[in-house]
């Protein structure tokens, strides 16, 4: 049974940082695509990351320049480093594993983390 866990959300100020931590269980990340998506009230979600299992990853022109995403390779964990934060990025952020096609369609993805929120005040 595969299960991923999100953690790391919460509340920071305009211009601030969060590392958001997605832990996988049943599943080994670096064998796989993994991705971090987000989803704003009132909006549609929306790609934000990607690391691909050859280490290759890909962002959002929205995130670009600001958001890092990374992986734990002995931890089985995937990281989404987000700094200098803008109220815009607030949403529902979640994680996702074993896409089988393009890594920007969450609809690709197999499994996902049930999110965690992240609330930029300015």
């Amino acid at each position: 049974q595969v299960q991923l866990v999100e953690s790391g959300g919460g509340l920071v100020q305009a211009g601030g940082s969060l590392r958001l931590a997605c832990a996988a269980s049943g599943l080994t990340f670096s064998n796989y695509v993994t991705g971090w998506f987000r989803q704003a009230p009132g909006k549609e979600r929306e790609f934000v990351a990607a690391i691909k299992s050859g280490g290759t990853t890909s962002y959002a022109d929205s995130v670009k320049g600001r958001f890092t995403i990374s992986r734990d390779n002995a931890k089985n964990t995937v990281h989404l480093q987000m700094n200098n934060l803008k109220p815009e990025d607030t949403a529902i952020y979640s994680c996702a594993t074993l896409s089988t096609d393009s890594v920007r369609q969450g609809a690709s993805y197999k499994y996902w983390g049930q999110g965690t929120q992240v609330t930029v005040s300015s």
